[in-house]
């Protein structure tokens, strides 16, 4: 974050920009859906300053959240899932290659146009380099993956089977239906910046709402909420 305030030269409010991010972000909701949100609140805003907003601020709240969260992912190196899903970019397939920890938070999201020993190689060195060696990693048959541990000298670390990845593989229908709502993406580099930031404001609020009773969940989601009104306040 930068060492200025980064609303200084801001007419609206901090509030209504962080709000606006979210519902983006946050909630399978297009530009206009955003902007007619806002105009139920008496936010008179059109659906390119939503754009400008998110691209300006999404990937400083992203990263704001992960400082935040960082000394919190000890616990991320002991299993990891991996997992890649096929994204149309202007007609052409890529892929979307994503880690996700035993817990459901996700350690790294990166876009590749092939799905080789290659790309896999350089999605987990990126992804051990942020968060260390974790002692088990579960993937599906893809050999991409076998020959890229191999090479780093991990391949006794892999794990595969039919239900084993589950846990990454329901990750991604929150990505997925961001993806629909959007139309798609135009070019590497916005889906790159997107599925990042995208994967942040996804831990922050993903509070395993099977797992607690009611109190806790509500507990939980107003922590995550403070936290979010809190990025950049300073």
């Amino acid at each position: 974050m930068s060492e200025l305030f980064p609303f200084k030269y801001f007419k609206t409010s901090p509030e209504i920009i962080r709000l606006a991010v979210m519902l983006y972000i946050r909630l399978p909701l297009s530009l206009r859906n955003v902007e007619d949100l806002l105009h139920e609140r008496g936010v008179d805003v059109s659906h390119e300053t939503v754009r400008f907003w998110w691209h300006r601020f999404g990937p400083m709240f992203a990263a704001e959240i992960r400082k935040r969260r960082i000394m919190g992912m000890k616990s991320s190196r002991w299993r990891w899932h991996l997992d890649e899903v096929f994204v149309k970019i202007n007609g052409e397939r890529h892929y979307l290659w994503r880690a996700v920890d035993h817990e459901g938070e996700v350690l790294e999201s990166f876009v590749t146009k092939a799905r080789d020993k290659k790309a896999a190689l350089k999605f987990l060195k990126k992804a051990m380099r942020k968060h260390g060696k974790p002692t088990v990693i579960v993937t599906d048959g893809l050999a991409s993956y076998g020959a890229a541990l191999k090479e780093i000298g991990a391949a006794d670390k892999q794990e595969t089977g039919r239900w084993l990845n589950n846990r990454v593989k329901n990750s991604h229908l929150p990505f997925r239906r961001r993806e629909r709502a959007m139309l798609r993406f135009r070019c590497m580099r916005t889906l790159q910046k997107f599925a990042a930031v995208h994967a942040s404001v996804y831990n922050l609020f993903n509070s395993e709402r099977s797992l607690y009773a009611r109190p806790n969940f509500k507990l939980n989601r107003a922590a995550a909420l403070a936290e979010w009104r809190g990025l950049c306040a300073d």
